[in-house]
Parts: C-alpha cells; structure tokens; sequence
C-alpha cells in the first residue's frame, strides 16, 4: 500500500509539473498575442525583449542553477550574434535557420571557452574573469574590423525570408513571430533539462560541489556542459537580434548588458526559468515606459525600482509570489 501511495504521490508530481509547464508556455504565447495586438507599431522592441530573455535564460542556468558568478555573460550573446551576421555577410549563409544555427554554435563554442577560463576559480575571483573576458571579447571584435566591421558595426546582414515565404518586412512581424516561437522550443527544452537528472547534479554542485565530487560525479565536468548549454542560448538571442536588426554592433559585447542582464535575472528571481522572463519583461517594459516620461532622470526611477524589489521582495518578483503561493497551499492542506 505504501508503495502504491507513493507512485501515485510521484505521478501526481509529475502531473502537476507537466500542467505548470504548459500554462508557462500558454503564458507566453497568451502574452506574445498581447502584446502584438497592443503594440503593433512598436514590435521591434517586443523581438528586442524576446531576444534579451533568451540571453537572461542562459545567465540563470549558470548563475542560478550552478552558482557561478558572472558578469560577462553577454560574450556570448555576442559571439551568436557576430557568428550569424559574419556567416551572412561574408559567407552568403544569408538563410535564417541556417544563420540561427551558426549563431547557437559560435555561442556554444564561446559558452566552453569562458567556461575553460571562468570555472578555474570560485567567488569573486569568477566575477573578475568574467569582467576580463567580456572586455576581451569587446576588444577583439573591435580590432577585428575586417569581419565584424569593428566600431561602425556589421552591417549588410540581409536574411532571407523565413521558409522562402515570410519576408522580414519593415514592421518586424516575421522577427517577431520567429522570436516567440524560438523563446517557446527553448523555455520547453530548458524544463526538461533543468528537471533532468543532469540538472539535479547541476543543483547539488550549486549547494555542495564536495559531496557531488564524494558521490563520483565531477563538478567542473557539469558546470562545463551546462556552460556550452547555457552559450548555445545565449547565442540564440544574439542570433535572433542580428536577424531583426540586421546590423551587429558592439554593444552586443558590452559590459553593460551583462550587467542589466544578471540585474533583469535578480528582479525575477534566480533558480527559476520564470522569474527570467518576468525580470526582463518588468525591466526593460519599465525602463522604455521611464525613459519616455522623463529622459533625463529616468535611471533614478529604475534605481528606485531596484532597490525596492531587492529590500522588500528578496526572492525577486516571481519568486516571491511563488513562495506565498506554496506556503498559501500548505497552510490551506
């Protein structure tokens, strides 16, 4: 009888993650039809925001999932970003599964060696790494100008239509269309890997990487993998940007994007693929709707923003509400 409470404990689980998964992606859609009824003029900063959830994505799959510190994390953003649009521009590979499939193998590739470098120390010294490589990374671009196109950026990029049928038109529909369903695939393959049994070690590593290594796994071996899986993400985003913009510039490989990405990952809440999307959408929906009230003292507003989620809502905004909503449930059983 215990055994059979307990697989029926285990399918119940089961169930009700597969029923969370599918109202996440219900969310999304639900909200990409929203926001293209709403904003139908303004969908180059929808695909914009797809493109930067992508990349936050990928920073919580090492940050909080494995615990690694970085802020360098758009290296990789921008390595998608500039292999995509080098691949076009110079190759001919102008078309856009094709180029997204070069952008998620120069992020994943970019996503090992930062990995190589960065998972050679532990705390502060990672942050330190990171912040080198991402300037690295800045700088060789830079100097590169031959195939990046350097300080004026590479521009020329011009895919082809989507399928041979959908033109990327003026107005950014088919951008923004291949954007929500690229977020889509990726948030449904990330569930499933951050619930794997690879996942579970990645989160043992987190909480004691010397009990994971006594087990006889290898920490360093799993932080890796999930850095190539976190860069091939990232490589997605800064893919799906240079298709929609059609130019690559440098501040794809900014620090500042690191930045603003890691603070959008704590706005949502770290460790939950969810509170990656809330803090992007309240982040950068915040900071187009402040920066337009008031161009001039729009930081302080955000900086308010800030620093009121960080004192009263510590677990980031998604995971705030998703804690009073498990203690509502157990205090309801």
């Amino acid at each position: 009888m215990a055994t059979m409470n307990d697989a029926l404990a285990g399918a119940q689980g089961k169930g009700r993650k597969r029923g969370r998964d599918l109202a996440g992606l219900a969310v999304i859609l639900g909200l990409a039809v929203l926001g293209y009824l709403l904003f139908p003029n303004n969908l180059a900063l929808l695909t914009r925001m797809t493109a930067i959830a992508l990349l936050v994505l990928s920073l919580d799959l090492v940050t909080g999932y494995c615990g690694v510190a970085t802020l360098g994390h758009a290296a990789l953003f921008g390595s998608g970003a500039y292999a995509s649009g080098i691949a076009a521009v110079h190759f001919g590979i102008t078309d856009p599964l094709l180029m997204l499939a070069c952008g998620i193998l120069g992020g994943a590739v970019a996503g090992l060696v930062c990995g190589i470098v960065i998972l050679r120390a532990h705390g502060l010294p990672q942050l330190v790494l990171s912040i080198a490589l991402i300037h690295l990374f800045h700088e060789f671009a830079n100097k590169a100008s031959a195939w990046t196109g350097g300080s004026d950026g590479l521009a020329g990029i011009a895919p082809d239509p989507l399928l041979g049928y959908f033109e990327f038109d003026l107005w950014g529909r088919t951008a923004y269309v291949l954007g929500i369903i690229l977020l889509a695939v990726v948030f449904a393959l990330l569930r499933l890997i951050v619930r794997s049994p690879f996942g579970m070690l990645c989160r043992g590593v987190k909480e004691d990487p010397i009990r994971i290594r006594a087990m006889g796994a290898s920490p360093k071996l799993a932080l890796m993998k999930m850095y190539v899986i976190s860069g091939a993400v990232a490589g997605a985003g800064g893919t799906l940007n240079a298709i929609s913009t059609q130019v690559v510039g440098l501040d794809s490989l900014s620090f500042t994007l690191s930045a603003e990405s890691l603070v959008m990952l704590v706005l949502g809440g770290t460790g939950s693929l969810f509170g990656a999307l809330t803090g992007t959408i309240v982040f950068m929906f915040f900071e187009d709707i402040v920066s337009a009230a008031n161009p001039f003292h729009w930081l302080t507003m955000v900086g308010a923003l800030l620093i009121a989620v960080v004192l009263f809502a510590p677990k980031g905004l998604y995971g705030t509400v998703a804690g009073l909503a498990a203690r509502r449930r157990g205090a309801g059983r």
